[in-house]
């Protein structure tokens, strides 16, 4: 996969319209994902999704496949314009649509269910950048940490002291609210 995805870019790099929408099928939703649970809007989720595609069409000669995954390469993009955008536009609370369709809880779903889930958006929303970069990118997006840390910048072992601090900060919120 990660060879075929490497042709893909360099076709890409060379101009070829049909690998980019390739890698655009198989990257958009994820990195969609990510930025929606960064950012918690989502019109500024898509705008940063598309500006992660635009770079792929017109940086795809500065991918190295010996450095990095591809799905690597693509969330560092986008974890640097949700940074970029956070620190300019300040933080915007992930209410209302930040989870992607599909993940909220459906008409079957009960009000205590519901409930929760908007408390944990919140309290992920109310971490520290880099911890809520490291919990997104590990816990949501799957990523392994040696992945998520070079996405934020840090050694594998400051992603596992960011992701500790955040599981905690999260845990004393959900007990403080189910506590009140």
């Amino acid at each position: 996969m990660a060879g075929e995805e490497a042709a893909l870019v360099a076709r890409v790099a060379a101009g070829d319209e049909r690998a980019y929408r390739a890698l655009l099928a198989a990257h958009l939703g994820p990195l969609n994902r990510y930025a929606r649970r960064m950012l918690g809007d989502r019109d500024e989720a898509d705008d940063v999704t598309q500006e992660v595609f635009v770079r792929l069409w017109t940086d795809a000669h500065r991918y190295r496949p010996e450095t990095a995954r591809l799905t690597t390469w693509l969330h560092r993009i986008a974890h640097n314009l949700c940074v970029d955008r956070q620190r300019r536009n300040g933080r915007v609370s992930p209410v209302g649509d930040a989870l992607p369709e599909g993940e909220a809880p459906g008409p079957e779903g009960d009000l205590a269910g519901a409930a929760r889930v908007r408390r944990v958006r919140e309290a992920v929303a109310e971490l520290p950048e880099r911890q809520r970069s490291a919990l997104v990118l590990c816990h949501y997006q799957g990523l392994g940490n040696r992945e998520a840390a070079e996405i934020v910048g840090v050694s594998v072992e400051a992603l596992e002291s960011l992701l500790a601090r955040a599981r905690r900060t999260l845990r004393r919120a959900l007990e403080d609210e189910h506590g009140s």
